[in-house]
């Protein structure tokens, strides 16, 4: 009778490891794909020191290098990037690039978002009616007769890049690709960040989103979230460290996360 008790102890004892290995190697294993995607008036080149960073620790990095032109274009422009993605991936997006990573992000590659002092809207939302209900500090803004939009150059330093090196604020004013002004109306049809886990980075002093409107975005989407107290809008270049942190954490946690 001992040995049949032992036999039944140690069968439930088997049954209940199994049932839970799944869970623990999710737990173990990290996602070593990693997609970003820059927002508006910059290019991906700006993720170069978080790129580095990220390449050096052994993760594969891939830069949406979108056209700024049609919010569907640059959704599409993104998951040409995730189809190419050898298993899962974790997307990040800053700026703009919120709103493109919260409709993109609905690809099956993606096991987790991270967004970087970016606009997260939910269905049926768009980013420009977002901004109006808790207003920006800038006032820089120029809208050309062309339908793009554009940062007045004298103004882009202080209003987007305040703590980033002086010299590469100015250079990416005067190289700032002018946005379609319709990318900021373009309507989400499927929130990502309702079904797949995400982090989010407030930067404290952003002039382009204001910080309460990314507070409300992280708790909305309960997102882990995380504040770094006097970042600019370009927190992505000038505290790449942080962000790269930040990335580290979703891509050895997502999985974790999933259902």
């Amino acid at each position: 009778m001992k040995t049949k008790y032992r036999f039944l102890i140690a069968l439930v004892a088997f049954i209940i490891s199994t049932a839970a290995m799944p869970k623990l190697q999710a737990q173990t294993k990290k996602v070593n794909n990693i997609v970003l995607v820059h927002g508006a008036f910059v290019d991906g080149s700006g993720w170069r020191p978080v790129y580095e960073i990220l390449v050096k620790k052994g993760y594969h990095v891939s830069i949406v290098q979108q056209t700024l032109t049609s919010f569907d274009g640059d959704v599409a422009a993104t998951i040409r990037i995730l189809d190419q993605q050898n298993g899962p991936c974790i997307l990040v997006g800053h700026s703009y690039g919120g709103a493109i990573i919260t409709e993109a992000g609905n690809n099956p590659h993606v096991a987790g978002l991270v967004y970087i002092a970016a606009h997260a809207p939910d269905k049926g939302e768009n980013e420009a009616d977002l901004g109006k209900k808790i207003q920006s500090a800038y006032k820089s803004l120029q809208k050309g007769a062309d339908g793009f939009d554009y940062i007045l150059p004298a103004s882009f330093p202080a209003d987007f890049a305040a703590d980033l090196n002086p010299a590469w604020a100015r250079f990416m004013a005067v190289s700032q690709p002018p946005t379609s002004d319709k990318v900021f109306h373009g309507v989400i049809q499927n929130a990502a960040w309702r079904t797949k886990p995400s982090w989010y980075m407030v930067a404290g002093a952003d002039r382009i989103i204001n910080p309460d409107l990314e507070r409300f975005y992280a708790k909305r989407a309960n997102s882990h979230k995380v504040e770094v107290k006097g970042a600019s809008h370009s927190v992505f270049a000038s505290r790449p460290t942080e962000v790269a942190t930040l990335i580290i954490k979703a891509a050895n946690g997502a999985l974790a996360e999933r259902p």
